[in-house]
């Protein structure tokens, strides 16, 4: 029970990630990415009683880490700029299902079978509902290019989920040192390659809810669940988190979902749910 109420705290932060980075599409994404990292990575300081010795893994699982923090939120924030923000949110929580048809490549003695192709199928058609569902924007913005970097961020999250299972296990704390990392990565990119931006004192409010929510305080209720409870419940549960997330950007928005998004939203739920049923 107390693994699950875990995993529930995550996916409610998680539902709130992709309101949030609309609401910063301002700012420029590897310094948002980067800020709202650092923020995030704080939270190991009490956790691990600021005993830094916590933080550190072998380099290969911080290459790990920083592939999915910095590669899945970055590849997000693209997204949500070029793409219709609801149709790219939901595109990129295919990862759940990712996570159950991906495991035979990255586990061993797991295996696809029939009822997980089946479920894949069902899931990429509702992806395919979510973008082309959308109506009355005409074909450009049906076929915006985000859709591609929503789809990269689901593998990688899903990818970096499976690969944590196959390295030295760490201690939650440690997710502070993959937060920091990717921060500070994220960080150098925008000093190379984007303009100077000034921030609003709005801009830093939301970026620190990102940081200590989202992109902070979710990776290490996460990781805390998986480590105390059974990953199919939990996995289970985070099928919850494409659903929540698009309602709360469309309440943000102030729209109201329409049939299309409905329906890709109960086809991917339930193809997630399909692939782990025995």
């Amino acid at each position: 029970m107390t693994a699950n109420l875990l995993a529930l705290g995550a996916i409610v932060l998680w539902a709130s990630l992709a309101a949030l980075g609309v609401s910063l599409t301002h700012v420029p994404p590897f310094l948002l990415t980067g800020l709202a990292l650092l923020i995030g990575s704080l939270i190991a300081l009490p956790l691990s009683r600021f005993d830094v010795r916590q933080w550190r893994v072998p380099s290969s699982t911080l290459a790990l880490g920083v592939y999915g923090l910095f590669g899945f939120h970055f590849l997000l924030f693209i997204a949500l700029r070029h793409a219709p923000p609801v149709q790219a949110n939901l595109v990129n929580y295919l990862w759940p299902l990712g996570i159950v048809v991906m495991a035979p490549l990255f586990l061993p003695g797991v295996s696809l079978t029939t009822r997980h192709v089946l479920a894949a199928l069902l899931g990429f058609a509702g992806a395919a509902l979510a973008i082309l569902g959308r109506g009355g924007d005409g074909a450009q913005a049906v076929w915006a290019w985000g859709y591609i970097p929503a789809a990269a961020s689901a593998f990688i999250w899903a990818s970096y989920s499976l690969m944590t299972k196959r390295v030295t296990a760490f201690p939650t704390a440690a997710i502070g040192s993959f937060a920091l990392a990717s921060g500070l990565l994220s960080l150098l990119c925008h000093a190379a390659l984007e303009p100077v931006v000034a921030l609003s004192a709005r801009d830093w409010g939301l970026i620190a809810v990102l940081g200590l929510g989202p992109l902070g305080g979710a990776f290490f209720l996460w990781d805390a669940a998986l480590k105390r409870g059974d990953a199919r419940q939990i996995g289970v549960l985070s099928f919850l988190t494409p659903l929540l997330s698009t309602l709360t950007l469309l309440w943000v928005r102030g729209e109201t979902p329409s049939a299309s998004v409905a329906v890709a939203a109960v086809m991917i739920i339930g193809a997630a749910v399909m692939a782990t049923r025995r």
